[in-house]
């Protein structure tokens, strides 16, 4: 592996942990600062490569572990928004966007699935009836701020490729 390809997956790793550890501190834009840490992801996949973006997922899944603890931002973190960058590359391979939006969405809603499981059997202490929104409603809220989520991080990307690596769409 090359010495830039080390370096640049250590500081990608460091600034998501930082991100993360920052969405455990503050009290609002808590998705805000785990988006900025999913992007991350994409950032040290195209500016290396896959075996570098996934080791740069686990460095941080782990380390947020050890260093910040089982919070939620770290479980979210884990669970889908590290996740997801690796997620996309490959869904998006098959260049069949019926398929791929289908593929996005079963993710997401597995994803949304195994939080509500560790949520609701392993954090006892969160109450799940304090929302005044009936839960099919928020799930399918959910669903379209995932859409707008996946399209802001499609056109990140774009960007990203075009500033830095100049691949032209």
């Amino acid at each position: 592996m090359k010495t830039s390809y080390l370096a640049r997956g250590g500081l990608l790793t460091a600034l998501g942990l930082i991100f993360i550890y920052l969405s455990t501190l503050v009290p609002t834009n808590k998705l805000f600062l785990l988006i900025i840490a999913s992007s991350l992801i994409p950032i040290g996949i195209i500016s290396t490569n896959l075996k570098v973006g996934i080791i740069n997922y686990i460095g941080t899944c782990l380390l947020s572990l050890f260093i910040i603890g089982f919070k939620g931002s770290v479980l979210l973190y884990i669970i889908f928004f590290g996740l997801y960058g690796i997620v996309k590359l490959y869904i998006e391979k098959l260049r069949k966007i019926p398929l791929e939006l289908i593929l996005k969405f079963a993710f997401f809603n597995f994803s949304l699935l195994v939080s509500f499981f560790i949520y609701k059997n392993f954090l006892p202490n969160i109450d799940l009836n304090k929302f005044f929104i009936p839960i099919p409603i928020l799930i399918l809220a959910a669903e379209v701020v995932f859409f707008l989520y996946d399209y802001a991080l499609t056109l990140f990307i774009c960007e990203i490729e075009k500033k830095f690596f100049q691949k032209k769409y």
